[in-house]
Protein backbone atom coordinates (compact mmCIF):
# COMPACT_ATOMS: atom_id res chain seq x y z
CA UNK A 1 0.00 0.00 0.00
CA UNK A 2 1.45 3.55 -1.01
CA UNK A 3 2.02 5.33 2.07
CA UNK A 4 -0.21 8.33 2.05
CA UNK A 5 1.62 12.10 2.35
CA UNK A 6 -0.36 14.44 4.46
CA UNK A 7 -0.66 18.16 4.85
CA UNK A 8 -2.52 19.89 7.87
CA UNK A 9 -2.99 23.47 8.90
CA UNK A 10 -5.24 23.77 12.38
CA UNK A 11 -5.80 27.07 12.78
CA UNK A 12 -7.93 29.29 15.28
CA UNK A 13 -11.52 27.96 13.85
CA UNK A 14 -10.76 24.93 11.22
CA UNK A 15 -8.55 22.35 10.58
CA UNK A 16 -7.32 21.98 7.07
CA UNK A 17 -6.19 18.66 5.16
CA UNK A 18 -4.17 18.20 1.85
CA UNK A 19 -3.80 15.09 1.07
CA UNK A 20 -2.98 12.86 -2.46
CA UNK A 21 -5.70 10.49 -3.25
CA UNK A 22 -5.33 8.24 -6.84
CA UNK A 23 -2.74 10.84 -7.91
CA UNK A 24 -5.18 13.65 -7.41
CA UNK A 25 -4.78 16.20 -4.59
CA UNK A 26 -8.04 16.20 -2.29
CA UNK A 27 -8.63 18.88 -0.11
CA UNK A 28 -10.89 18.74 3.53
CA UNK A 29 -11.74 20.72 5.96
CA UNK A 30 -13.31 20.65 9.65
CA UNK A 31 -14.04 22.64 12.61
CA UNK A 32 -12.03 22.65 15.53
CA UNK A 33 -14.42 21.19 17.57
CA UNK A 34 -13.83 18.15 14.89
CA UNK A 35 -10.48 18.10 15.40
CA UNK A 36 -10.02 14.64 17.20
CA UNK A 37 -12.42 13.16 14.60
CA UNK A 38 -10.55 14.45 11.63
CA UNK A 39 -7.44 12.80 13.06
CA UNK A 40 -9.22 9.50 13.98
CA UNK A 41 -9.99 9.76 10.13
CA UNK A 42 -6.88 10.15 8.74
CA UNK A 43 -5.39 7.90 10.66
CA UNK A 44 -8.40 4.80 9.17
CA UNK A 45 -7.13 5.80 5.85
CA UNK A 46 -3.86 4.55 5.47
CA UNK A 47 -2.17 3.16 9.03
CA UNK A 48 1.43 5.02 7.80
CA UNK A 49 0.90 8.48 7.26
CA UNK A 50 3.86 10.67 6.64
CA UNK A 51 2.40 13.73 8.26
CA UNK A 52 3.56 17.63 8.10
CA UNK A 53 1.69 20.60 10.24
CA UNK A 54 1.46 23.96 10.36
CA UNK A 55 -0.67 26.61 12.03
CA UNK A 56 -1.14 27.21 16.12
CA UNK A 57 -2.29 23.69 16.80
CA UNK A 58 0.78 22.40 15.09
CA UNK A 59 2.33 21.15 18.29
CA UNK A 60 -0.37 19.99 20.13
CA UNK A 61 -1.49 17.88 17.11
CA UNK A 62 2.14 15.93 17.39
CA UNK A 63 2.18 15.48 20.51
CA UNK A 64 -1.49 13.57 20.55
CA UNK A 65 -1.46 12.15 17.51
CA UNK A 66 1.46 12.45 14.82
CA UNK A 67 4.77 12.06 16.93
CA UNK A 68 6.77 12.16 13.96
CA UNK A 69 5.28 14.82 11.98
CA UNK A 70 7.04 17.83 11.17
CA UNK A 71 5.98 21.03 11.84
CA UNK A 72 6.83 24.21 9.11
CA UNK A 73 6.36 27.52 10.35
CA UNK A 74 2.93 29.21 9.83
CA UNK A 75 3.89 31.66 7.58
CA UNK A 76 6.44 29.95 5.15
CA UNK A 77 3.82 27.66 4.92
CA UNK A 78 0.95 29.69 3.70
CA UNK A 79 3.09 31.57 1.35
CA UNK A 80 4.77 28.48 -0.62
CA UNK A 81 0.82 27.46 -0.38
CA UNK A 82 0.14 29.75 -2.35
CA UNK A 83 2.92 30.46 -5.06
CA UNK A 84 2.01 26.27 -5.48
CA UNK A 85 -1.27 27.36 -5.88
CA UNK A 86 -0.55 30.13 -8.52
CA UNK A 87 1.36 27.72 -10.63
CA UNK A 88 -1.46 24.88 -10.66
CA UNK A 89 -4.04 27.79 -11.77
CA UNK A 90 -2.00 29.19 -14.36
CA UNK A 91 -2.32 32.57 -12.99
CA UNK A 92 0.94 34.79 -14.06
CA UNK A 93 1.39 37.50 -11.62
CA UNK A 94 4.60 39.85 -11.07
CA UNK A 95 6.64 39.93 -8.27
CA UNK A 96 7.01 41.28 -5.85
CA UNK A 97 3.41 40.98 -4.49
CA UNK A 98 1.11 40.92 -1.44
CA UNK A 99 0.00 37.75 0.01
CA UNK A 100 -3.26 38.86 2.48
CA UNK A 101 -4.65 35.69 3.92
CA UNK A 102 -8.02 36.38 5.89
CA UNK A 103 -8.56 33.82 8.37
CA UNK A 104 -9.73 34.42 11.43
CA UNK A 105 -7.27 37.35 11.96
CA UNK A 106 -5.51 38.75 9.18
CA UNK A 107 -1.91 38.84 7.88
CA UNK A 108 0.17 40.33 5.44
CA UNK A 109 2.81 38.71 3.34
CA UNK A 110 5.63 40.48 1.10
CA UNK A 111 6.20 37.89 -1.75
CA UNK A 112 9.31 38.04 -3.92
CA UNK A 113 10.32 34.70 -5.80
CA UNK A 114 11.35 32.40 -3.12
CA UNK A 115 11.70 35.04 -0.09
CA UNK A 116 8.92 35.65 1.81
CA UNK A 117 8.23 38.35 4.75
CA UNK A 118 5.14 38.92 6.85
CA UNK A 119 5.07 42.68 6.56
CA UNK A 120 2.06 43.04 8.93
CA UNK A 121 -1.31 41.66 10.86
CA UNK A 122 -5.09 43.00 11.89
CA UNK A 123 -7.42 41.14 14.48
CA UNK A 124 -9.99 42.37 11.75
CA UNK A 125 -10.75 39.37 9.52
CA UNK A 126 -13.16 36.38 9.56
CA UNK A 127 -13.50 35.60 13.45
CA UNK A 128 -14.66 39.12 13.49
CA UNK A 129 -17.18 38.60 10.93
CA UNK A 130 -18.29 36.34 12.64
CA UNK A 131 -18.09 36.84 16.46
CA UNK A 132 -19.26 40.72 15.65
CA UNK A 133 -21.78 39.19 13.85
CA UNK A 134 -23.59 37.47 16.40
CA UNK A 135 -23.45 40.07 18.68
CA UNK A 136 -25.34 42.45 16.30
CA UNK A 137 -27.70 39.92 15.05
CA UNK A 138 -29.46 36.64 16.76
CA UNK A 139 -27.88 34.60 14.26
CA UNK A 140 -24.57 33.03 15.50
CA UNK A 141 -23.36 30.89 12.37
CA UNK A 142 -21.17 31.34 9.44
CA UNK A 143 -23.36 30.77 6.54
CA UNK A 144 -26.32 32.57 7.71
CA UNK A 145 -24.29 35.57 8.84
CA UNK A 146 -22.68 35.63 5.11
CA UNK A 147 -26.91 35.02 3.53
CA UNK A 148 -27.75 38.02 5.80
CA UNK A 149 -24.77 40.36 4.35
CA UNK A 150 -25.49 40.14 0.61
CA UNK A 151 -29.13 40.41 1.57
CA UNK A 152 -28.70 43.57 3.31
CA UNK A 153 -28.09 47.44 2.50
CA UNK A 154 -25.05 49.29 3.96
CA UNK A 155 -26.50 52.56 3.73
CA UNK A 156 -29.40 52.38 5.77
CA UNK A 157 -26.86 51.98 8.96
CA UNK A 158 -23.71 53.94 7.85
CA UNK A 159 -23.18 57.77 7.16
CA UNK A 160 -22.51 57.66 3.66
CA UNK A 161 -20.70 60.51 2.05
CA UNK A 162 -23.53 61.40 -0.04
CA UNK A 163 -25.76 61.87 3.16
CA UNK A 164 -23.31 64.38 4.45
CA UNK A 165 -22.85 66.41 0.64
CA UNK A 166 -27.24 65.67 0.94
CA UNK A 167 -27.45 69.10 -1.61
CA UNK A 168 -24.04 69.27 -2.93
CA UNK A 169 -21.82 67.39 -4.82
CA UNK A 170 -19.89 65.22 -3.39
CA UNK A 171 -16.35 65.58 -4.32
CA UNK A 172 -15.63 61.75 -4.32
CA UNK A 173 -18.17 58.93 -4.83
CA UNK A 174 -21.18 59.58 -2.89
CA UNK A 175 -21.37 55.55 -1.78
CA UNK A 176 -18.31 55.63 0.14
CA UNK A 177 -18.43 55.31 4.10
CA UNK A 178 -18.17 58.57 5.98
CA UNK A 179 -18.44 57.05 9.23
CA UNK A 180 -19.63 53.31 9.84
CA UNK A 181 -22.70 52.42 11.88
CA UNK A 182 -22.92 56.09 12.43
CA UNK A 183 -26.38 56.25 11.56
CA UNK A 184 -27.06 53.59 14.90
CA UNK A 185 -30.45 53.82 16.31
CA UNK A 186 -31.89 57.12 14.98
CA UNK A 187 -32.86 55.33 11.94
CA UNK A 188 -34.56 51.49 11.59
CA UNK A 189 -32.21 48.90 10.07
CA UNK A 190 -32.50 45.08 9.71
CA UNK A 191 -30.15 42.45 10.69
CA UNK A 192 -29.13 42.10 7.06
CA UNK A 193 -28.30 45.51 7.23
CA UNK A 194 -26.13 45.12 9.97
CA UNK A 195 -24.29 42.39 7.98
CA UNK A 196 -23.84 44.20 4.84
CA UNK A 197 -22.72 47.16 7.18
CA UNK A 198 -20.16 44.57 8.95
CA UNK A 199 -19.22 43.34 5.89
CA UNK A 200 -18.00 46.82 4.51
CA UNK A 201 -16.25 47.77 7.33
CA UNK A 202 -14.01 44.51 7.33
CA UNK A 203 -13.49 44.85 3.47
CA UNK A 204 -12.98 48.92 4.10
CA UNK A 205 -10.35 48.18 6.80
CA UNK A 206 -8.58 45.01 4.78
CA UNK A 207 -8.43 47.78 1.78
CA UNK A 208 -7.08 50.26 2.69
CA UNK A 209 -4.20 48.44 4.86
CA UNK A 210 -3.64 46.37 1.91
CA UNK A 211 -2.86 49.46 -0.27
CA UNK A 212 -1.22 51.37 2.32
CA UNK A 213 1.30 48.28 2.47
CA UNK A 214 1.71 48.48 -1.69
CA UNK A 215 2.43 51.92 -1.85
CA UNK A 216 5.41 51.47 1.49
CA UNK A 217 6.52 48.51 -0.36
CA UNK A 218 6.02 49.47 -3.97
CA UNK A 219 3.83 46.73 -4.88
CA UNK A 220 1.44 46.36 -7.49
CA UNK A 221 -0.33 43.19 -6.93
CA UNK A 222 -2.39 41.41 -4.68
CA UNK A 223 -3.13 37.84 -3.72
CA UNK A 224 -6.02 36.72 -1.45
CA UNK A 225 -6.27 33.80 0.19
CA UNK A 226 -8.25 32.58 3.65
CA UNK A 227 -11.03 31.03 4.62
CA UNK A 228 -13.14 33.95 5.25
CA UNK A 229 -13.11 34.61 1.42
CA UNK A 230 -15.01 31.17 1.24
CA UNK A 231 -18.98 31.47 0.83
CA UNK A 232 -18.85 35.21 1.71
CA UNK A 233 -19.66 36.83 -1.56
CA UNK A 234 -20.23 40.02 0.29
CA UNK A 235 -17.10 40.20 1.77
CA UNK A 236 -15.53 39.42 -1.30
CA UNK A 237 -17.56 42.22 -3.66
CA UNK A 238 -16.42 44.70 -1.57
CA UNK A 239 -13.02 44.43 -1.37
CA UNK A 240 -12.93 43.95 -5.41
CA UNK A 241 -15.15 47.28 -5.21
CA UNK A 242 -12.28 49.28 -3.57
CA UNK A 243 -9.35 47.69 -5.58
CA UNK A 244 -10.93 47.91 -8.80
CA UNK A 245 -11.88 51.86 -7.88
CA UNK A 246 -7.91 52.41 -6.77
CA UNK A 247 -6.84 50.39 -9.84
CA UNK A 248 -4.56 47.65 -8.00
CA UNK A 249 -4.29 44.57 -9.17
CA UNK A 250 -5.83 41.38 -7.32
CA UNK A 251 -6.36 37.69 -7.72
CA UNK A 252 -8.46 35.07 -5.26
CA UNK A 253 -7.05 31.75 -5.56
CA UNK A 254 -9.35 29.00 -5.77
CA UNK A 255 -7.95 26.69 -3.40
CA UNK A 256 -6.97 29.64 -1.34
CA UNK A 257 -8.64 28.50 1.86
CA UNK A 258 -5.55 25.51 1.38
CA UNK A 259 -2.43 27.57 1.52
CA UNK A 260 -1.31 26.23 4.41
CA UNK A 261 -1.97 22.79 4.32
CA UNK A 262 -1.28 22.62 0.38
CA UNK A 263 2.36 24.41 1.96
CA UNK A 264 2.82 21.57 4.73
CA UNK A 265 2.33 19.00 2.58
CA UNK A 266 5.13 20.45 0.29
CA UNK A 267 7.71 20.14 2.58
CA UNK A 268 7.07 16.25 2.76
Amino acid sequence: MQQIKVGIDAGGSLVKIAYQDNKRMQYKKYQLTELDQAMTWLKMISPGLKVALTGGRAEFIQKKHFSDALIIPEFQATCVGALTFLAEEGKKINEPFLLINIGTGTSWHLVNRDKYERILGSGIGGGAFTGLGSLLTSVDEYHKLTQLAVEGEKGNIDLLVKDIYELAEAPINGNLTAANFAKGKKVQHSDADRMAALANMVAETLALLTMQAARIHQVKNAVFVGSALVGNPALRNRLEFYFNMVGLSHRFLLNGEYCGAMGAYSFI
